[in-house]
Order: structure tokens, then C-alpha cells, then sequence
């Protein structure tokens, strides 16, 4: 396993690249050549930068040569306040990639520590993926566990 790279909190400054990986794990999705993206770049990078200035969301930075290889985000869901407990964050992990050239070298497992830690540190109560099917192994493996009491209800019917 390499490991010559570094995990930082990513910046504002970083929306770019941070952009661009977005674009690039989601055509991933897509078997043969993606489709053209129905909306620009700069829309992601416009909405990490804001997201990331304002603190309300956190992301990691998997660095290897100067350059941005993986990432992980993180979103804080407050929770209604109650007299009987305590009123403790539940953070919502997402946007979770990795370049395919980094895989299986650790860029993976490091965020997810950092992001573990950070939320522990933070007095959060839970953190929540939905992860994919190409990334639940690794999630597993860093703790996340299929949850005894979750409903969804999809809203695109």
C-alpha cells in the first residue's frame, strides 16, 4: 500500500479541482461514453466554494504530487432541540471519489479517518452515507453499518 500522499481540510480555493472530480466520478457512472453534462463546471465549483466558505459543509483533500487525487464531503444536519437529550449533529457523508489511480493505495481509508475524527471531535451523534455500490466495501470497513431504523421515501415518482 502507498502511501505518499496527504489528507488536509479542503478550502474555497480548492473548488476547482474539487469540481472537476465531481464531473469526472459521475460520468464514471456511466458505462461507454457519458452523455454531455446537462449543466456547466462552474455550477459545482460556484457551490463548493459557497458551501465550503460557510462553513455549514467540510471536505477533505487527498493530495499525492501537488494534486488533488480523492475527496470526501460533509454536511452537518442539525438536529430539533429536545429537553431530554442532548441536541447532537448528524453528519451526512457524501461525494466520496477517489482517481482511479490512486485506489487501493489507502487515499480512501485516510479521508474517511479524517472525517470520522473530525465528526467525533465535533459531538456528532451519527454520520449517514448513501453509499454505492462500488463503495459500500470500503465504507464497511470503516465502521458504517447498515442501519436498524431508517425509512426512505424516493420523490422522483
Amino acid at each position: 500500500m502507498t502511501t505518499d500522499f496527504t489528507v488536509r481540510p479542503a478550502r474555497p480555493a480548492d473548488a476547482r479541482p474539487l469540481a472537476e472530480m465531481r464531473w469526472m466520478f459521475k460520468q464514471e457512472d456511466h458505462e461507454g461514453q457519458p452523455p454531455a453534462p446537462a449543466r456547466p463546471l462552474e455550477e459545482a465549483e460556484h457551490w463548493i466554494h459557497d458551501r465550503l466558505s460557510d462553513g455549514h459543509w467540510h471536505a477533505w483533500a487527498v493530495e499525492t504530487g501537488g494534486e488533488i487525487c480523492g475527496h470526501v464531503f460533509l454536511c452537518l444536519v442539525e438536529s430539533v432541540p429536545d429537553p431530554y437529550t442532548a441536541n447532537t449533529p448528524v453528519g451526512y457523508a457524501t461525494n466520496f471519489y477517489v482517481t482511479p489511480s490512486q485506489r487501493n493505495k489507502g487515499a480512501g481509508s485516510a479521508p474517511l479517518e479524517a472525517l470520522k475524527q473530525h465528526s467525533r471531535s465535533s459531538g456528532f451523534d451519527t454520520l449517514i452515507v448513501w453509499p454505492s455500490e462500488r463503495s459500500s466495501p470500503l465504507w464497511q470497513r470503516s465502521g458504517f453499518q447498515p442501519p436498524e431504523e431508517l425509512l426512505e421515501l424516493p420523490l422522483d415518482t
